[in-house]
């Protein structure tokens, strides 16, 4: 093993030359406009991407999750386009990093969920890193996810509504009711697209379930998470 800085090159370095030599400079508007971003692109798609970034990962390890942290909020904060904040979100995911995802890196994707504000960067971080510490530290992960529910900020009740997604039969369906409920009836459409969302996600596992729950709150969903949350049901599967 490696660590992550060889030979005197950062690793933001690393992960921009590796990001340019792939890049589609003429893909930029179009990319930069689909998801209105105010940060330009470099023209890099998903695919290419991760396979530019494989390499660059490769081998890497690091003493302790202060390091980890360390490198990807280099890249984050640092980052000139947005395909460098996403390879800051892959190096949360690479396997050296998971003796790390621990409730003390909680701060980290806050951060970068309240920096970022964005759907891209959000929904990548709560469906799959959050989900991941509420895993390896249930009660005080929990205990965070009821206090971003009725946060201020718009991203972090997002994120504590979508941070079960992979749960399935793990879910903690009082803690996903608990964190919608401060947003049952907001206006705002992230927040009503993440509870039909959320509850869409649960209805693989148990459609009664979440039939049950939107005839209890009928009056209180908005139209669209109630469309949202049916889509896996029986009742809505014939129409």
């Amino acid at each position: 093993m490696t660590h992550s800085k060889p030979a005197g090159k950062p690793l933001t370095m690393r992960v921009r030359e590796a990001l340019d030599a792939v890049a589609e400079p003429a893909r930029a508007p179009a990319m930069q406009a689909y998801m209105k971003s105010a940060m330009p692109y470099l023209g890099v798609a998903s695919v290419p991407r991760r396979v530019a970034l494989k390499s660059v990962f490769a081998g890497i390890d690091w003493p302790d999750s202060l390091a980890w942290q360390a490198d990807v909020l280099a890249l984050w904060r640092g980052a000139t386009h947005r395909e460098e904040r996403y390879a800051a979100i892959d190096l949360t995911a690479v396997k050296a990093a998971r003796r790390f995802q621990r409730i003390d890196v909680l701060p980290m994707y806050e951060e970068m969920i309240v920096t970022g504000a964005w759907w891209d960067y959000v929904d990548e971080i709560a469906g799959h890193r959050l989900w991941t510490l509420l895993q390896n530290d249930r009660a005080t992960m929990r205990e965070a996810m009821l206090a971003w529910s009725t946060d201020t900020d718009m991203w972090k009740r997002r994120s504590s509504i979508l941070c079960q997604l992979p749960a399935k039969r793990e879910t903690d369906l009082d803690l996903l009711y608990a964190c919608i409920e401060p947003s049952i009836g907001s206006a705002e459409f992230f927040l009503r697209k993440a509870i039909g969302w959320a509850l869409r996600q649960y209805a693989w596992t148990d459609p009664d379930e979440v039939a049950r729950y939107v005839a209890a709150s009928e009056d209180r969903l908005s139209g669209l998470s109630k469309r949202e949350a049916l889509k896996n049901s029986g009742k809505r599967r014939g129409g």
